[in-house]
């Protein structure tokens, strides 16, 4: 975690502001919500620096938030954390794409260009990538006026053993992202569901890890055992 997210929320337009308020947004993108413990986990910060700088943006405008609920962003905190976004996953399509990064790698730099990356800037690298509606990990990317386009996915775990699905998102996690490669598998990708066993936690049945084969070609696969979460199929 960079130096500058353990800093405290001071001017509202901070590049720790930028980093709470595309936190939030990261955490509520998918189902689930912020909390201030997830956040002060994400942001590298003890709880208690969390819930002051949540605080603050309350306060601002930015956030919104309620004791025992999530924390959620206001219709002005969500439009500056949809322009992050969008620079985020544009940038990281670029240095996919033009630069020749791996996808497992481009996070971290695209975390560092995204405060400085100007609108002018920004556009040309969209013109540049003829407009692109999602990032090398199949996440949506913010079109200019706020819009997502999104088709309708649904989680690995909820296809059957022996059917078959089409990739369309992978967590931005880089154990997971190096697996899914080496096998050949990416955004796009058929793949077969081969194994799914349950095992017994506590008196309940549990999933463990979704084992996956790549429909490559009919002379070569590649088999990968993604972890629960991990990826996305198109519905």
């Amino acid at each position: 975690m960079s130096a500058r997210t353990t800093s405290a929320v001071g001017d509202t337009d901070t590049t720790v502001t930028q980093d709470y308020l595309k936190a939030v947004w990261a955490a509520s993108e998918w189902g689930g919500g912020a909390s201030i413990t997830g956040l002060a986990r994400r942001m590298g910060v003890a709880p208690s620096t969390a819930s002051e700088n949540v605080a603050r943006l309350v306060e601002a405008g930015l956030l919104e938030h309620e004791p025992y609920r999530a924390v959620t962003l206001s219709k002005e905190g969500r439009r500056r954390a949809c322009l992050m976004v969008r620079r985020h996953r544009l940038l990281e399509t670029y240095l996919v794409e033009r630069l020749g990064f791996d996808w497992d790698e481009v996070h971290a730099e695209a975390e560092e260009l995204e405060h400085a990356c100007s609108e002018r800037l920004l556009g040309a690298l969209d013109e540049a990538l003829g407009h692109p509606v999602r990032d090398p990990h199949g996440d949506p990317i913010p079109l200019p006026d706020g819009r997502i386009v999104q088709p309708e996915l649904r989680g690995l775990d909820t296809v059957s053993v022996g059917r078959t699905a089409v990739v369309a998102r992978i967590d931005d996690d880089s154990a997971p992202l190096r697996q899914l490669a080496g096998a050949g598998i990416g955004l796009d990708t058929p793949i077969v569901v081969v194994d799914r066993p349950a095992a017994e936690s506590g008196g309940r049945r549990t999933r463990r890890p979704t084992t996956i084969r790549a429909v490559l070609a009919p002379e070569g696969t590649g088999e990968v055992v993604v972890p629960a979460g991990a990826l996305w199929v198109l519905a």
